[in-house]
């Protein structure tokens, strides 16, 4: 800092060494420091300094000084603030080096005794190199890096030998009390224990309105060093309540935290010079396999379990290490995989959620979050989300009210929206609302990750009810709701219509459970019905019972109750005693092939793992606004026209699932075109190939190439 002093234009550094000699230069006094009267200036505006006859005491070395001038007074400003050198490293960019402020006075290296100068001149660069290198939590990988921490060092070196090499002034022209502080600093890290300062990068949260927020998280972790080497810079070893640590997070995976990523992880699929790149050297085994052979080995070991539940868990394992070859695994093997991940499986995983809960895989909205749901939400780190999966765990595949276990439905229905209809994993959202249970056995259960409360109703669950729907809406915008079950069914009447002949008007449905699910499909055939016939759809809903009577005698019997052997033997004779003893038969639940009479069948699956990822697809690749029941009827019309004669023949009346990823292709097609047609897209213009369009809109889960 140089101060003008009476408005000449000479100038001098206060406290600089002058080259007379070994005094410091000050307005008051001489070259050598001595006494000196203050010549009267003839300029008595701003800025001048004043006549005085009482000698002005030394200042003594107190590091730095800040100089301001207020009319014609020089006032001693507040010492600079704790500064920090950044110490550069290619893993660690946020570790700095901490320089205290300036200790208190210590003698100008020039004016030591000879003696005692030369013995701090032994003080080479050498001496100090060690402390500050070992200060970093790994050695340098790079010559450049040794090169820019050599600089550093040097300095940091002795003051005593650049006053030498600079003629009297240190090197670069800076002050004796720079050189002062950096000489005290030096002989400080040689002596007492190295400090490290960690600062993480600042958070950015995403407000309303398409604004940020940045929030700074810095904590400062300080640890001692013991011989020039800090240990556990990070503070994990010595963290206690009163002292948290930082959960860090980098923003390039590499290393260790790359094979922990489940989104870019691949296993022993890393190629030579991905390891070198991503500093994987010795943390996999030499072998570089590939994904086909990869998918070999697991389906080998998932062969070897012979309780479905374990499969489901290794299943899970893996969707939580490697998510691609998740994907992989189940796309290649869907027939064998998907009772695994989906019915039956999951209701008994849903049941035991608890006891092998190992990781969150979803977001969960409880009663105690009611007033700020909206920052629950936020906390999902994935913006754009596509397809929303929400339960409050009521009534779970028939198997009755399972509290906050049902988040075991919304995670497999979204592993089949991204295996079988092409949807991102990072654009699926499962979301489980706890608002209680009746289920006293869980209640009981030790192992229950839910709320332990009877299940809220009336107003208070309607108010939190509207409160997520309405953060829903303000953070991933309009979204709309699907009902795949009912157009499975439906699909499944027309393809059994083309084996049996006739039309939808003139069969007789019976349904057995008058649920939700039951009542959906009830009105979707009428609609259907009324979409053939021009009628009006209160005469297309005579056609429909929910209730038994001996003088309907049905064509069609639909089971929705989710009570299990309802169908017995006298009710399927009777059945056949209205129908010629002919049966179309389609299970809710894959079951084995049956020989009959040497033929082979096997029976259709009426499961409504057919139907949502491809009329999802649709709604995402047309972007509509809302479902209309249109949409419902062209997604069954275009499953049944995929069922062919080579399906009948077996007694299917449903495509085989290897297929499935065509199937939701030509359903998101047909999905997509009736909402063009009906004006509800947004993403304009339409394609002119939509089956086309939706294939190559399809995630595909193979291995990336990485940088």
């Amino acid at each position: 800092m140089r101060a003008r002093l009476g408005g000449s234009a000479s100038a001098a550094t206060l406290g600089e060494p002058c080259a007379a000699g070994g005094g410091v230069y000050s307005p008051r006094r001489g070259a050598r420091g001595k006494e000196e009267p203050a010549a009267e200036s003839s300029y008595k505006g701003h800025g001048a300094p004043q006549p005085t006859t009482k000698p002005r005491p030394r200042r003594p070395h107190h590091g730095p000084v800040h100089v301001r001038g207020t009319r014609g007074k020089l006032e001693r400003a507040a010492p600079r603030p704790e500064r920090a050198r950044l110490l550069e490293h290619p893993r660690f960019p946020f570790l700095y080096e901490k320089i205290p402020p300036s200790p208190p006075a210590f003698p100008s290296p020039r004016t030591l005794p000879a003696a005692k100068r030369e013995e701090e001149e032994d003080a080479s660069p050498v001496a100090t190199a060690a402390p500050l290198r070992s200060s970093l939590p790994l050695s340098s990988p790079s010559p450049e890096l040794d090169a820019t921490m050599m600089s550093a060092r040097t300095a940091a070196a002795s003051p005593a030998s650049a006053w030498k090499r600079g003629g009297g002034r240190s090197e670069g022209g800076g002050s004796s009390c720079d050189g002062c502080r950096t000489y005290r600093n030096t002989l400080r890290r040689r002596a007492a224990a190295a400090k490290v300062r960690a600062v993480p990068p600042k958070r950015v949260e995403a407000v309303a309105m398409g604004s940020a927020a940045e929030t700074e998280t810095q904590e400062e972790v300080e640890v001692a060093a013991t011989g020039g080497v800090v240990e556990d810079p990070y503070g994990e070893d010595s963290a206690t309540e009163e002292l948290p640590v930082t959960p860090w997070a980098f923003s390039v995976a590499s290393g260790y935290t790359l094979l922990r990523d489940p989104h870019h992880n691949k296993g022993l699929a890393f190629t030579e010079k991905e390891r070198d790149a991503h500093y994987l050297r010795g943390l996999l085994p030499p072998a570089v396999v590939s994904q086909e052979l990869q998918i070999k080995k697991i389906m080998h070991n998932l062969r070897q379990y012979q309780v479905p539940l374990q499969r489901y868990m290794a299943m899970m394992d893996l969707q939580e290490r490697n998510e691609r070859l998740f994907y992989k695994l189940l796309i290649d093997n869907v027939e064998e995989l998907l009772p695994v991940v989906y019915t039956p499986t999951v209701g008994e995983a849903c049941q035991k959620y608890g006891s092998i809960f190992r990781q969150p895989q979803g977001l969960y909205v409880s009663l105690r979050d009611k007033g700020r749901v909206l920052e629950v939400l936020r906390n999902w780190p994935q913006r754009d989300i596509q397809v929303i999966c929400v339960t409050d765990g009521e009534r779970i595949l028939g198997l009755g009210d399972l509290g906050c276990q049902g988040m075991g439905i919304p995670v497999g229905k979204l592993a089949l929206y991204t295996a079988l209809g092409g949807v991102r994993p990072s654009a699926c959202l499962p979301i489980t609302i706890d608002v209680g249970t009746n289920n006293e056995k869980l209640l009981n259960d030790e192992f229950y990750i839910g709320l332990r409360q009877k299940r809220a109703t009336g107003k208070e669950y309607d108010e939190l009810m509207e409160e997520f729907m309405a953060a829903i809406k303000q953070i991933y915008g309009e979204k709309v709701l699907i009902q795949g079950t009912a157009s499975v069914v439906l699909a499944g009447l027309l393809a059994a219509l083309k084996m049996v002949g006739g039309t939808l008007a003139e069969q007789t449905y019976l349904f057995l459970g008058a649920g939700e699910a039951g009542t959906g499909i009830a009105e979707l055939i009428a609609l259907e019905i009324s979409k053939q016939t021009k009628a009006p759809i209160e005469e297309c809903r005579k056609k429909v019972w929910l209730v038994d009577s001996k003088s309907i005698k049905p064509t069609v019997l639909i089971g929705t109750s989710g009570v299990g052997r309802t169908f017995t033997k006298e009710v399927v004779e009777a059945m056949a005693s209205f129908n010629e003893g002919r049966a179309v038969f389609a299970s809710g639940s894959p079951f084995a092939p049956v020989e009959y009479d040497g033929k082979t069948f096997v029976p259709g699956q009426s499961n409504n793992a057919y139907i949502f990822p491809g009329l999802g697809l649709g709604l995402v690749i047309s972007g509509a606004v809302r479902v209309h029941e249109d949409m419902l009827l062209a997604a069954s019309a275009a499953l049944a026209d995929q069922a062919t004669e080579e399906n009948f023949v077996t007694g299917s009346i449903f495509p085989p699932f290897t297929n499935i990823r065509k199937i939701s292709a030509h359903i998101a097609a047909a999905v997509a075109a009736k909402a063009y047609e009906l004006g509800l897209a947004t993403r304009l213009p339409p394609p002119r190939d939509l089956v086309k369009y939706a294939e190559s809109c399809m995630y595909t889960p193979v291995y990336r190439n990485y940088r």
